[in-house]
């Protein structure tokens, strides 16, 4: 047994015989206290060091965009996948509005990002868009508390965003949300977290 990456947990089996012809190397990884085999298709045999690198600044981007929905609904703005893109298009190291838009769709997709149609209850009109204005998860509208200047009364004034609709991760079509107040993903897409499926 090694391990082939040194910054990588995975290590490669190997079994030797001397009364036989060799049995397959196997990828093998720790999971929660036990050795578990990984499927070596989805082991990278090619430039490994640029596909980690292509992979954390995806992670990157993720985190950028859902920092921003996050940030521009605090600030009283929403906005649909192309306002989005357009809007912030070479901005916080995101790219082009074509990145933007394949990223929106993949976090879509995900369970990562989902939509509300009808953002009147926020002051905005109707869109023409085809899914609507974005909205992720824990995401409130509008600053989280005022103060009175006569009374000093506290209030809150930032509302919840929640969903009425998600992409289907299967076929991509547009589906109405059953629990807005519960943010779920879809299954065996995010098996780094431990959440409900959208059925």
């Amino acid at each position: 047994m090694h391990r082939p990456d040194e910054e990588a947990s995975e290590r490669k089996l190997e079994i030797e015989l001397r009364n036989g012809p060799a049995l397959p190397s196997k990828l093998i990884d720790k999971v929660k206290g036990q050795w578990v085999e990984l499927n070596p298709m989805n082991e990278r045999l090619v430039r490994k060091d640029a596909g980690a690198k292509q992979d954390a600044e995806r992670l990157r981007k993720q985190d950028v965009i859902l920092g921003i929905l996050l940030d521009e609904a605090q600030a009283g703005r929403l906005y649909t996948t192309m306002q989005l893109a357009e809007t912030f298009e070479n901005k916080a190291g995101l790219g082009s509005k074509h990145t933007i838009r394949e990223r929106l769709s993949v976090l879509s997709t995900k369970g990562f990002v989902k939509f509300l149609r009808d953002a009147s209850a926020f002051g905005f009109a109707k869109t023409r868009s085809r899914f609507g204005y974005l909205c992720v998860e824990a995401m409130e509208f509008g600053a989280g508390e005022t103060v009175d200047p006569v009374t000093g009364e506290v209030t809150q004034s930032a509302r919840p965003v929640h969903p009425s609709h998600y992409k289907c991760p299967q076929s991509g079509v547009c589906l109405e949300v059953e629990n807005p107040a519960v943010w779920v993903y879809p299954d065996g897409l995010n098996d780094d977290q431990t959440h409900m499926s959208e059925a």
